[in-house]
């Protein structure tokens, strides 16, 4: 992991941007974390769209998160930002966009091209990303994971033990590949949903929803769409990982 720059958003907050291997990242520590008082750390897992496009949403988790005392970090998905492009995926994507301006129904075929090899990729980053991260002075465990890809979150959850507790984020396409493995899933689980979400197949969130194996889950639906997760929902995460991390 090698660090690329450094900044204090303000007297709590330390941003450090980083790369590790060709893959981008950014970590926020709380100033009270100290080698001798690690922080717990949560893993903020992007959307597919780009740090940068999604920083303003990425450091208000960061920022809220480091009032609790919780380390935060995040990397830049396969095939996004300023990755290499990834045409397998933006060919996925484009029979996706066409289904769906079209009112056609969207394939498993589609769904499992788009997502399935994203999965693939996109976990043993994040786990080589864990490695590094716990390696730091003033970053310990557990470890808490929150985002979508919630296909992404599902296989952490079942091949990372480091991994404690899971927010994921209903509102991205799930191949049915991915119902076996979150039967696999035990730890305590927050699932948010928006109900009106447009580009979501809300009866596929209910019934991977149900699928999981944790004991211990948690389905947090509310109106509005894609972007419109109210304050009071995030308010409900943040204290489901201070239940479980602290």
């Amino acid at each position: 992991m090698h660090f690329t720059s450094e900044q204090r958003l303000d007297d709590a907050v330390l941003e450090r941007e980083f790369t590790l291997g060709e893959i981008p990242g950014i970590l926020w520590t709380p100033a009270s974390a100290s080698a001798s008082a690690p922080a717990p750390l949560i893993l903020l897992s992007p959307p597919p769209l780009g740090l940068r496009r999604t920083y303003p949403r990425l450091v208000a988790r960061a920022r809220h998160s480091a009032a609790d005392g919780f380390a935060t970090a995040t990397i830049e998905l396969p095939g996004s930002g300023d990755r290499p492009r990834w045409p397998a995926a933006e060919q996925a994507l484009a029979d996706l966009r066409r289904a769906m301006e079209a009112g056609e129904p969207v394939s498993d075929e589609i769904i499992d091209a788009l997502i399935l090899p994203l999965v693939d990729k996109a976990a043993p980053e994040w786990q080589a990303a864990l490695d590094a991260l716990l390696s730091l002075p003033g970053i310990g465990g557990p470890v808490g994971y929150s985002g979508g890809v919630i296909s992404i979150g599902t296989r952490l959850a079942v091949v990372e033990p480091r991994i404690s507790a899971a927010v994921l984020f209903a509102g991205s396409f799930v191949p049915r590949a991915m119902f076996e493995e979150a039967r696999q899933v035990t730890i305590p689980l927050h699932v948010l949903l928006q109900w009106d979400d447009e580009g979501n197949d809300r009866q596929a969130a209910l019934d991977l929803f149900d699928a999981f194996g944790s004991k211990e889950k948690t389905l947090h639906a509310n109106m509005g769409g894609h972007t419109g997760v109210p304050q009071h929902a995030g308010d409900a995460a943040a204290q489901f990982f201070t239940r479980h991390l602290k």
